[in-house]
């Protein structure tokens, strides 16, 4: 039975109620670390996009804790299919934040070569990391499929999908749990409800009692949990990664949390979103709820976590300056990858682009020859 009352670690006061997390001081320093990262992306993504210096970004103020709690529960060796909104988990697993921005600004060092929107980072070291996609659902069938393939190979593989409030209305959703709870796949679905699908409310987004009761329709245990408490969002998570790694199928986790800003830089959360709403949510920020915790477990200090944030902000200050000093992708990325032996017809094409390249004295067109 799906319970609908979020289940809560963190306290005010920063108590656990006798909880053991069971992780190393180390480790737990890493998980405020990786959240500091997570928001200092962010800022400074929105600076640069406010400056005209890339194109997009998504904020994940406010979100920071599901995606570092949940990311913390996988080993390097599962797979994440995530959503737009999930930084922390690269960030967590040891993606470097430089990695990450030269897909932000879709230059020569671009794993996806500038193919991709901002944002849709895709890495296969240090963690399986596949492609964020911008169609809302269309992941959660793949992950699935992953996950199908892993048992049926018999590796001890669990996959990780993640997905907004908005995504549990899209055509994925439904056939990616249907498909997951008849073949008792290994993979943990993770809802993010922000409250928020751009600017569709929850409300005017399903007529069920929440999110996590609907894996019942399909078999699957829902679970609800504080999203802005790391510590029970990775309680839910690491229960369900172990259920699903000893063969008892899927679970789905909901985790009710608010984004602070908008949906994405092209958005104003301010025209639809009350300001009380805004207020209520800033009090349970999780990074400061988190840092509670740490000063009554002895791990962490004012002077501490200034230091540490300073020192996160300027990586992914550095990380931007070096990023935006590499050029843009080879012209001849638009032809490559797609065909072992490239087609007369795309040949053709890429000998255009490159002589109309030369003519016009441009650089990247090097003699003028295509290269592929």
């Amino acid at each position: 039975m799906t319970t609908t009352e979020p289940l809560q670690v963190i306290q005010a006061d920063g108590g656990v109620n006798g909880y053991d997390p069971q992780m190393p001081e180390s480790e737990l320093l890493h998980c405020y670390r990786a959240m500091l990262q997570v928001r200092a992306f962010d800022a400074i993504c929105l600076k640069l996009q406010r400056a005209g210096r890339i194109g997009f970004s998504i904020p994940n103020e406010g979100i920071e804790a599901t995606q570092v709690g949940a990311a913390s529960a996988l080993r390097k060796s599962d797979w994440i299919f995530p959503s737009y909104r999930d930084f922390g988990m690269a960030l967590y697993h040891g993606v470097a934040p430089l990695e990450m921005m030269h897909n932000m600004f879709g230059n020569a060092r671009d794993g996806a070569k500038g193919r991709q929107m901002p944002v849709h980072f895709s890495f296969v070291e240090p963690i399986r990391f596949v492609s964020i996609s911008s169609p809302i659902g269309t992941h959660i069938p793949q992950a699935v499929g992953v996950a199908h393939a892993a048992r049926l190979r018999g590796e001890d593989t669990v996959v990780l999908a993640s997905f907004g409030d908005g995504g549990t209305s899209s055509l994925g959703f439904h056939s990616g749990l249907n498909f997951a709870g008849v073949w008792r796949s290994p993979v943990v679905f993770l809802c993010q409800n922000n409250g928020w699908a751009i600017s569709c409310p929850t409300e005017e987004q399903t007529a069920s009692d929440g999110f996590a009761i609907k894996g019942e329709a399909y078999g699957i245990p829902g679970v609800v949990v504080d999203g802005n408490d790391l510590l029970a969002v990775r309680k839910v998570t690491l229960a369900a990664v172990e259920r699903a790694r000893a063969g008892g199928g899927p679970t789905l986790i909901e985790a009710k949390t608010f984004r602070m800003g908008g949906h994405s830089t092209s958005d104003d959360p301010k025209r639809y979103v009350p300001a009380e709403q805004f207020e209520h949510w800033k009090k349970r920020d999780p990074i400061p709820r988190f840092e509670k915790f740490l000063q009554a477990a002895g791990l962490l200090d004012a002077a501490k976590a200034v230091a540490m944030n300073a020192e996160v902000t300027e990586e992914i200050a550095v990380a931007a300056r070096a990023a935006e000093q590499v050029g843009p992708p080879a012209l001849e990325t638009i032809f490559s990858d797609v065909y072992a032996a490239l087609p007369a017809h795309i040949r053709k094409q890429g000998e255009q682009a490159f002589d109309l390249a030369a003519r016009r004295g441009e650089a990247r067109s090097g003699d003028g020859t295509f290269p592929l």
